[in-house]
This record gives C-alpha cells, structure tokens and sequence, in this order.
C-alpha cells in the first residue's frame, strides 16, 4: 500500500494539503480533535473539487444534448447495418466525428474526480492503519484518529471487526448504523439523480437502445455504491455523499433552467417563461434570450411545446425575435402553420360599410360625393342655384328631325326621368319611309 502511494503522491500530497488547510480553519472553530472540524474539511474538499469541475460538468451536458440530437441517426444506421457489426461501428464513429461529439464526453465529471477519490481513500486509509501520507504529519495523525462522526471514526468502515473498531475508540453498532445510513443516502441520491434524468430531462419522441441503457444504470449505479460502500471508510462516505448531493442539486438546476429540448421539462419551462414573458412584456437574462432565440431559429423543426409557445405570445399580441428579444406586436398578424413557419403580415384596417343613400340623395349628386350632410350643416333654401330645376335653364333646342321624330314637352329632365343619360343627345338618323 505504501508503494501504490507513493506512486501516486503527486495527487495524494496536494489532497492531504488541502484537508489540512481546511481542518486548520474549522479546528479554530469547533476543535481540532473534533469531527465536525474533519467532517467540514472532507466536505470543502469535495465543493472545491465539484467548482473546478464546473467547465468539465458544462461539456458534459452539451456532450449529452449532442448525442440525444444524435439518436434518430444512429438508429438509422443500427436498421441499416444490423447484420454487420463492423460497419455499423465504423459508421458511428464517422457520425460521431461529424458531430463532435462522443459517448466518453458524457463520463468526463466522473472521470476527472477519480484520481481526487482515490487519493482521499489512500489519506485515510493511513489514518486508520496510523501511517502518514503527504503533509499529515503524527500531530495531525492523532488528531484524525480521535475524531468521530455521530459516534463513528473517520477511518472505520462497516466490515471491521469489533477489535478494529475499538482501537479507535468505539463501538461496533455505532460505526455499523451510521455506514448503513450513509450507504442508503449514498444509493438513493445516485438513484434520484439518474432517475430524474430519465424521467423529465428526455426527449420523449426519440426511443433508441441509449434510453435503454440509461434506465438500466439507473437501478446498477445504486446497486453499485450499496456493495463497494461497505468497504469505504467513513470519511470516504462522507465524500461521496457530499458529490452525490452536490451532482443532484446541480442536475435539478439544469433540468430547471436549461432543460433538453422535448422533454417534459422543456414543456413545464417554456409554461413558466411564457407567463413571465406575457406578465413583464419582454424576456430578461441572457438564459432566457438564448432560449426563445434558438427556438425561434428552429423554424419547422419546433417540436409540440416550442410551437406551443410561439402561438401563446402571438395570441398575447406579442413577437419572438430572431436575437431572442420578445417585442410587442402593433397592427401585426403572426400565424404559425403546422410545419412549423411562422408569417407575419400588417393587419388591414377594418372596411367601412357605406350609408344607405336615397333616390333624392343619388339624384342631387349624394352619390358622387359617398357621405351624407352633416347634421349640423345649415340647410339650402330653395331659392339657391344648385336646387334650381333643370327646366328653368336655357338649354339649347333639339334639331327636328326631317319625320318630325320630336315630341312636344320633350326636354332635358323628362329624359332623364324616363331612364337617359343627361348631356347633350346623339341625334337619331332619319327614318327612310
């Protein structure tokens, strides 16, 4: 053992260094013999390493959205290919390195505290053998080995024998009731968090052998942590627990904010964002921005919960933006068809009926100018020269035709009135007896 870390002091050391840090300032508040100033030091330590995996945590998740993205095709190529093992694997890694992606990207958070959790196994393991390791001199040796968490040391695990347990200055049942809670804890926060990814974080229109596999490590993974937790010591535990809670509380945030397009998730989050966006006029923060401006890019390719809430803001008398920005809609029209493509046109201003006229009105001239007098306006009197009749005016005689075709009283007005045009008339040809 003494071999194995030496190999791999280049982790173990700053490991131990960091716990000693963190112990130099929570032994100043509860004690340095305490488990509460060893515990809290355990727990720093994973918070430390769990915001330095930040970054790693961010690929992951685009790593994954890739590949869900990913699914319809390589389904297509499982169809294509199932009787040839050996292009189908070529023709996956070919669709992986277009997409730039791979399936190991999912696994890099884990992958990347590895070497932290094996150091810290390896640190307190040599508490409990009483063998130092990186910068934990005897002083700080003794001082690891006096402390318990609700009864149990920090290096006693739950197959020790009695004897073991003992020498570190407990009981048997003590270390045995709190390994068997924290395994528990332990198993059923990593099947929580696997569990709510499966159930509101995908996309449900895909089903592919991936969702399969998933569902399957969501009942391996506890199983997992249930039979290597026995052999953990209790600082391991504490560990661990702590990461299991932190990933749970960082997924739940996701999931919530940033949710996988077509998933349940999406549909709850675009529900809330369309009653914030409806309530304030307007999208806030650059998550929200980001959101509405890729679903507005997505054109016919929106799923069901995306055209939901495109038709939600247009029926609100708002628009989505292609910059993610949501505007109001002023004499505009948005109608979004069911592939997908939205068109926006000026809304027309409504046609007014016109009024019913008279045979009075339409004779005077009312038609011509298409509105009634006003009420207010001060009456004509029959004396005025618009009103005079038409026989009062000099109008020029009709040439008689040579069969005296010209009746007499004949005139203007009684042509008029008889169904002809006003003006002057073309005269009739002569009729030939």
């Amino acid at each position: 053992m003494d071999t194995i870390a030496s190999l791999f002091s280049f982790i173990t050391t700053p490991v131990s260094w960091v716990i000693v840090q963190f112990h130099t300032v929570y032994g100043a508040i509860f004690g340095p013999d305490t488990g509460w100033a060893w515990g809290l030091s355990i727990v720093s330590l994973v918070i430390l390493i769990r915001i330095c995996l930040i970054p790693l945590f961010v690929k992951q998740i685009k790593a994954t959205r890739a590949m869900q993205t990913l699914q319809p095709e390589m389904k297509k190529i499982q169809e294509r290919y199932k009787n040839d093992k050996q292009r189908q694997s070529e023709e996956m890694m070919k669709l992986y390195k277009e997409a730039g992606t791979n399936p190991l990207s999912s696994c890099l958070p884990i992958l990347a505290q590895s070497p932290f959790f094996f150091a810290l196994y390896h640190v307190l393991n040599g508490i409990a053998t009483g063998t130092t390791i990186g910068v934990i001199n005897e002083e700080l040796l003794a001082s690891a080995r006096k402390a318990h968490i609700f009864g149990a040391p920090l290096a006693a695990k739950f197959t020790d024998s009695a004897e073991t347990v003992e020498k570190l200055g407990a009981t048997l049942t003590d270390v045995r009731v709190v390994t068997a809670i924290m395994i528990v804890l332990m198993s059923a926060s990593q099947f929580y968090t696997q569990r709510q990814l499966m159930t509101k974080n995908v996309d449900t229109t895909v089903k592919t052998p991936f969702m399969q596999q998933q569902k399957m490590l969501m009942y391996v993974f506890p199983v997992m942590f249930a039979v290597f937790g026995i052999n953990f010591p209790v600082g391991v535990l504490v560990y661990w627990l702590t990461t299991n809670v932190w990933t749970m509380g960082q997924q739940m945030y996701v999931i919530r904010n940033n949710p996988t397009p077509g998933s349940k998730a999406q549909a709850a989050y675009l529900e809330r964002l369309e009653k914030r966006v409806t309530q304030h006029g307007k999208t806030r923060g650059r998550g929200e921005k980001a959101i509405v401006k890729a679903i507005v890019i997505k054109g016919r390719e929106r799923n069901e919960s995306e055209r939901k809430f495109i038709n939600s803001l247009t029926k609100a008398g708002l628009v989505a933006q292609a910059d993610g920005l949501v505007v109001a809609g002023e004499n505009t029209t948005v109608v979004e068809s069911e592939d997908g493509t939205t068109t926006t046109t000026a809304a027309a201003p409504k046609r007014q009926q016109p009024k019913r006229q008279s045979k009075a009105q339409r004779q005077s001239g009312g038609a011509s100018s298409g509105s009634a007098p006003a009420d207010d306006a001060e009456p004509k009197t029959s004396l005025s020269k618009s009103d005079e009749p038409q026989d009062a005016k000099p109008a020029t005689a009709a040439k008689p035709s040579p069969g005296g075709g010209n009746k007499p009283g004949t005139g203007t007005r009684s042509k008029a009135q008889s169904g002809q045009r006003k003006g002057p008339q073309r005269p009739k040809s002569p009729s030939k007896k």
